[in-house]
C-alpha cells in the first residue's frame, strides 16, 4: 500500500495495562525456540521470537483469518523466522509509525511488514530490504456508477477515497483530487460500499482480494490500473545490517526454490513474474 502505507484502526486487546497495543501470534506459541535474545548473530525484542509490526487489515498481506493473523507479507517472515530457528508474533500498530520508525527505534519490534512502498523520505528513518513485490493502484468503482477512469472521476466531480497516509492519497493528491481519506483499508471499502465516495484508488492486490467476494465483484469494478512504480519493502531500525541481511536472504531464496511463486499465488493469484521479483530499487 502502497504505500506510503496507511491502515489502522482495528486494535487488537492489549494484554497488560500499560499496552496500548496488541500482541497477536501469528501461528503458534511466542514461548518458541532458545528464549536467546541473540540468534545467528541478530538481536531480538523479545527473546526466542521475531517480532514483527504490522497495521491491520490489509489483506492479502496481512489481516485477521480464521482467529489468526495470515497473509502475503506474514508467510514471508514466518521464512526467515524459520531460518532464525524462533516464531513470528505480530504487533498491530498505527500505520503512521512506520514513516518513522518509531516501534523499531523503541525496541518493541523487530521488522516492519505492512505492504509498504519504498520511497526516499521513509529511508531517512529506516532500512528497507531488497523489494519484495512491484505493486500498481487500482481505481474501483461501482458498476452502476458510470464511471470509466481516474479522469472521469473529476471530469464529473465525482468524490473519491484514499487510505490515509498511503502512496495512492499521495498519487491522486498529486493529480488535483482532493480525497476522501479513510483509516484503513476495510473502511476505504465501505465507503465506497456507503455511498460516501463514487471511486476509490488503493493498492491492486488488495482489490484483487475484495473481488475474490461475489459480492464485491457483482457491484463493483476495476477502471483504471494506475502504474506508479511502487515496489514494496521490509523495514527494519536503521543500521541493523544483521537482521536486514537475515530477510534479504530470506527472499532471495524463496524467489530461487519456488516457495515464494506458492506464497503468491496462496495469498495474491496467478503468478505474475515481473510483480513478483522486481528491481531494487
Amino acid at each position: 500500500m502502497n504505500t506510503p502505507l496507511g491502515r489502522r484502526t482495528r486494535f487488537l486487546a492489549a494484554t497488560t495495562a500499560t499496552a496500548a497495543l496488541a500482541l497477536v501470534v501469528a501461528g503458534c506459541s511466542s514461548d518458541s525456540g532458545s528464549g536467546k535474545t541473540t540468534v545467528k548473530g541478530v538481536h531480538l525484542a523479545k527473546g526466542g521470537q521475531l517480532t514483527t509490526c504490522t497495521h491491520l487489515p490489509y489483506p492479502p498481506f496481512q489481516s485477521e483469518v480464521n482467529g489468526k493473523v495470515q497473509g502475503f507479507d506474514v508467510s514471508l517472515i514466518d521464512l526467515v523466522a524459520k531460518d532464525l530457528g524462533v516464531k513470528q508474533d505480530i504487533l498491530d500498530t498505527p500505520f503512521e509509525n512506520f514513516k518513522t520508525g518509531a516501534f523499531l527505534n523503541s525496541g518493541q519490534c523487530d521488522l516492519a511488514a505492512a505492504g509498504m512502498t519504498i520511497t526516499p523520505e521513509r529511508k531517512k528513518h529506516v532500512d528497507f530490504s531488497d523489494p519484495y513485490f512491484e505493486a500498481t493502484q487500482a481505481v474501483l468503482v461501482d458498476k452502476n456508477s458510470g464511471l470509466t477512469s481516474l479522469a472521469d472521476v473529476k471530469a464529473k466531480g465525482k468524490k473519491l477515497g484514499a487510505q490515509a497516509q498511503t502512496t495512492g492519497e499521495d498519487y491522486v493528491k498529486g493529480k488535483g483530487f482532493d480525497p476522501v481519506s479513510f483509516e484503513s483499508s476495510d473502511a476505504v471499502l465501505n465507503g465506497l460500499r456507503t455511498g460516501q465516495v463514487q471511486a476509490v484508488v488503493i493498492d491492486y492486490p488488495v482489490v484483487q482480494g475484495w473481488l475474490k467476494d461475489k459480492a464485491n465483484a457483482d457491484k463493483f469494478k476495476i477502471v483504471d490500473n494506475l502504474k506508479t512504480g511502487e515496489q514494496y519493502g521490509f523495514t527494519v531500525k536503521k543500521g541493523n545490517k544483521a537482521l536486514l541481511d537475515a530477510v534479504n536472504k530470506a527472499i532471495k531464496g524463496a524467489k530461487a526454490d519456488g516457495t515464494y511463486k506458492k506464497i503468491y499465488e496462496q495469498w495474491i493469484g496467478p503468478y505474475d513474474a515481473s510483480v513478483a521479483s522486481p528491481a531494487a530499487s
